[in-house]
């Protein structure tokens, strides 16, 4: 998915749900902060959505811009309707979202997820579009069990080449 078609699907997402405002929540959301984000980072054909201020009404997304519906076989991409809570986010992330409004959204905003609060990391770092650090520090504050925080936070380290202990850390090998 690139860019304007993420537009049309916050323009078509805000009518399906009544609302001026939807939050993007899934890997496309990194199209709010690099518009022309590199290609593999565009390979969903899908943007994990709900709206702002009434998020149970994500359902009127599924629905009419979803999986298999006609817009989906029109344009060939989809809004996935989420709940709020679908993802696991640290603290703050609402206060980082970034805005996409323009004459393509037609008064509508989408609020992406700023791409250190997103969890396909990999391939952010690998591209230099996020910091190693600033994720770690997002995911220690994380309600994830003790368990899956130190887990994952030992998968951060090893794809960012990051020193697991209290040692020095070592510059993040984007090759």
């Amino acid at each position: 998915m690139n860019r304007l078609q993420l537009e049309h699907i916050i323009r078509a997402a805000a009518g399906n749900a009544d609302t001026t405002e939807i939050v993007i929540i899934g890997s496309q959301a990194v199209l709010g902060t690099y518009p022309d984000a590199p290609d593999e980072l565009l390979v969903s054909m899908e943007a994990d959505v709900f709206p702002r201020d009434r998020p149970e009404d994500s359902i009127l997304i599924d629905g009419g811009i979803g999986e298999r519906s006609i817009f989906h076989e029109t344009f060939g991409y989809y809004a996935h309707g989420v709940a709020e809570d679908t993802a696991t986010l640290p603290p703050g992330w609402r206060e980082r979202l970034v805005p996409i409004r323009n004459d393509n959204t037609r008064g509508a905003t989408g609020w992406c997820l700023e791409v250190h609060d997103l969890t396909f990391i990999a391939a952010l770092f690998r591209h230099r579009l996020a910091q190693p650090e600033t994720v770690r520090e997002r995911l220690a504050q994380t309600l994830l069990p003790e368990f899956s925080r130190e887990m994952t936070i030992s998968r951060l380290h090893r794809i960012a080449g990051m020193d697991c202990g209290g040692g020095q850390r070592e510059e993040p090998n984007f090759d």
